[in-house]
């Protein structure tokens, strides 16, 4: 009986001696947080899931911080088109509060819609002298056989992918140009390689890395701030800073 005592009670040393070796707990997250996930520096948005109740005017919301689930009105939002895929519950959302009334969204963006492969057709332009005016080239194009036309100029499908886990995958181009390209009579735009994407007040951030795994610049990657004008479950505009992206999904 004594020996099982003192095995019990070496045991519970031993326990607490490994417990001290642990990672101390997170402290600054609410106990009833429902996601460890913690806002960038500056970002100001909520992040969390679309409950049951939400309309056209108003918008039920469980934040990832915990607590009781919150309305919003959205009915500003709606009218002006900044309901960015429409909420079902469940749905990871990621909302911007009027800083001068917590009550109302300004925007909200269903991230669950955003997740999934999204493509666009892209033609080649020819080659010709870089003294040549665009108008010539276009005339070019214009005045050649329709056989040779629909022979050079065919479109190709490129993709952008966002990821459950937040990384990002960009298909269609070249990864590196060849000896058959350089003697190609048609050219395809380059594309990034995004790997990354994530949210910070209410704008969608994409991480752009080369081959190598940095960017063309050096040693840091280009982060791209992209601006969502609409999103619905089949299709997607965005815009960057030099042009606007029309998106179709894939069907998986």
């Amino acid at each position: 009986m004594k020996k099982a005592i003192l095995f019990i009670f070496a045991t519970v040393l031993l326990m607490g001696a490994c417990g001290s070796n642990q990672q101390p707990a997170i402290t600054d997250v609410a106990d009833d947080a429902i996601s460890l996930k913690k806002n960038l520096p500056g970002d100001s948005a909520l992040y969390g899931l679309a409950c049951d109740g939400c309309t056209d005017s108003v918008l039920v919301f469980l934040p990832y911080s915990g607590g009781d689930p919150d309305t919003f009105d959205i009915i500003n939002a709606f009218q002006q088109h900044r309901i960015y895929g429409r909420p079902r519950i469940g749905d990871e959302l990621a909302v911007t509060v009027n800083p001068e009334d917590h009550d109302e969204a300004l925007s909200v963006v269903n991230m669950e819609m955003l997740k999934g492969e999204w493509c666009y057709q892209v033609l080649p332009q020819l080659r010709t002298p870089e003294s040549m005016h665009k108008r010539m080239q276009r005339r070019m194009i214009e005045r050649m056989p329709d056989s040779l036309r629909q022979l050079m100029i065919t479109p190709r499908e490129y993709s952008l992918r966002l990821k459950r886990d937040f990384t990002a995958s960009a298909r269609g181009g070249m990864r590196r140009r060849t000896t058959t390209d350089d003697m190609s009579p048609v050219e395809y735009p380059s594309i990034k390689r995004y790997t990354d994407w994530h949210f910070f007040n209410g704008q969608l951030i994409l991480k752009a890395d080369t081959v190598a795994g940095f960017s063309q610049e050096g040693d840091v990657p280009e982060i791209d701030t992209v601006q969502i004008r609409l999103l619905t479950a089949d299709s997607l505009i965005l815009e960057f800073r030099d042009h606007v992206q029309e998106y179709y999904r894939k069907v998986e």
